[in-house]
């Protein structure tokens, strides 16, 4: 498979592409659960725990913003081929604009995910 150029990404928010945004980013991880017990005899073991999905996304203000405390449908689009994004409901938890006399409005968000992320399959 080629590499991929981050210039066809997109995130949507309930169906609609929120417009304006240049970049997003999350982190996916899991728990690490000490299950170490005598019969282990002084050597640690660990077992996965629950999983959770944060991060955030940017860009510049087209249009109104998201609201805060909302629950979404998420898409995190690395291309634009299907099988290529990030999918999953997620509570947005923060909003971050941000303006100057030299730049452009921006907006950044926070979201955390609730429930089970769908990754890419390619």
């Amino acid at each position: 498979m080629a590499v991929l150029s981050g210039k066809a990404g997109e995130v949507t928010v309930g169906g609609a592409t929120v417009a304006g945004i240049k970049s997003w980013q999350l982190d996916y991880t899991s728990e690490v659960l000490d299950s170490t017990d005598f019969e282990d005899v002084g050597v640690r073991t660990f077992a996965a725990g629950c999983s959770s999905w944060s991060g955030s996304f940017e860009g510049y203000k087209k249009g109104a913003p998201l609201t805060i405390g909302s629950e979404v449908s998420l898409v995190l689009k690395e291309s634009q081929t299907a099988t290529q994004q990030w999918t999953g409901q997620a509570i947005v938890t923060g909003i971050h604009p941000a303006n100057s006399i030299d730049g452009l409005t921006a907006y950044s968000y926070d979201y955390q995910g609730t429930g089970a992320l769908t990754v890419p399959t390619a």
